[in-house]
């Protein structure tokens, strides 16, 4: 039986050092975040990536063993995203939108 350690490596330069599928960028929390919340298919997130079906389960399964950690730092990025558009609105976005005086 093959370890989780074939599949998923953490790299301090890539990625921020989160858990992801080996000589790969997608991170456990990637393949969690599309199977588990977003409900699509192994298979599919095998065919769109072009991974191993083996490297996604070792994801799902690194995924549930740590769980509480990942979904917390799913929750921080989701955070993050939310803090960083709200300080820094998109310039593209105000020039789209109509104004209330026109």
């Amino acid at each position: 039986m093959a370890s989780l350690d074939r599949y998923i490596v953490s790299t301090p330069g890539t990625r921020g050092g989160k858990p992801r599928i080996a000589d790969r960028r997608i991170t456990v929390a990637d393949v969690a975040i599309m199977h588990v919340r977003q409900g699509m298919p192994v298979a599919k997130i095998v065919a769109d990536y072009d991974l191993e079906l083996a490297a996604v389960h070792a994801a799902l399964a690194y995924y549930y063993l740590h769980q509480d950690a990942i979904d917390r730092s799913i929750e921080e990025d989701r955070a993050f995203g939310e803090e960083f558009r709200r300080e820094n609105p998109s310039l593209v976005r105000g020039k789209l939108q109509p104004s209330a005086g026109r």
